[in-house]
């Protein structure tokens, strides 16, 4: 059988099934925008300690190594470069109320209301997304094969912004339906926009410490307590 198998590529491939999971769910009938999320912060939790688990291994071959660094730009693209768009697309279609807090509306978007145009731009707007998602890792890794020639250790900086950083952007945005009853989708395809661009900025990107990162994962999990108790919480009630 090909491929690798052992502990240094389980939290990869925990990643990659995540996000899969996240986009069938978004894309049929029992899908939730807010499921979607939540799959999407496991896939940044997942990618938060993948390199550092993988570099615990001393004895790794250069092929093992290179297997890596492929299948983590892979689920990367999949994970947060078509799991935000299609959470998105979820959003387009979806008309949810929750009746917990009568004066406030959660995703309240019929899409019958919205003009083709309107529909094609935000579905070109996603499509770009991804397209700008893809572009970033492609290039990271020729940029980081580069660098590895003539450095050893670890970057301390990325030009463009890190993908994974929508793990933590897009929660934030559909968290705000809690306090505000505007129709928020709009807003977040905005944010696809604006973080597609930055992707593929030339913009310099301080790489994280492990105490950032620490306050990131926090902030995730926060975010994903708080999605998690609406959607199953306060959605029963």
């Amino acid at each position: 059988m090909i491929g690798y198998y052992d502990y240094t590529v389980v939290l990869t491939y925990l990643s990659m099934l995540s996000a899969t999971t996240g986009i069938m769910l978004c894309l049929n009938d029992i899908g939730h925008p807010y499921l979607g999320m939540i799959f999407l912060m496991f896939c940044g939790l997942c990618d938060a300690f993948d390199g550092k688990v993988a570099r615990t291994k001393k004895n790794r071959t250069d092929s093992m190594k290179k297997f890596g660094i492929q299948i983590d730009s892979l689920s990367d693209l999949v994970a947060f470069g078509v799991l935000p768009a299609c959470i998105g697309i979820a959003m387009l279609r979806s008309s949810i109320e929750f009746l917990t807090f009568p004066h406030i509306k959660f995703l309240h978007l019929h899409l019958a209301d919205k003009s083709t145009i309107i529909k094609i731009i935000l579905t070109i707007i996603a499509v770009f997304y991804t397209l700008a998602a893809m572009v970033r890792l492609a290039y990271f890794n020729v940029i980081e094969e580069e660098r590895q020639e003539t450095e050893t250790g670890v970057r301390k900086t990325y030009i463009g912004l890190p993908v994974t950083s929508s793990a933590l952007v897009f929660p934030t945005i559909l968290l705000i339906h809690i306090f505000c009853s505007a129709d928020l989708t709009l807003l977040y395809f905005l944010f696809l926009a604006i973080v597609g661009f930055l992707f593929v900025s030339d913009i310099q990107v301080k790489k994280p410490t492990t105490k950032g990162i620490l306050v990131m994962i926090s902030i995730g999990i926060v975010e994903a307590a708080a999605l998690a108790f609406i959607f199953i919480v306060m959605r029963n009630k």
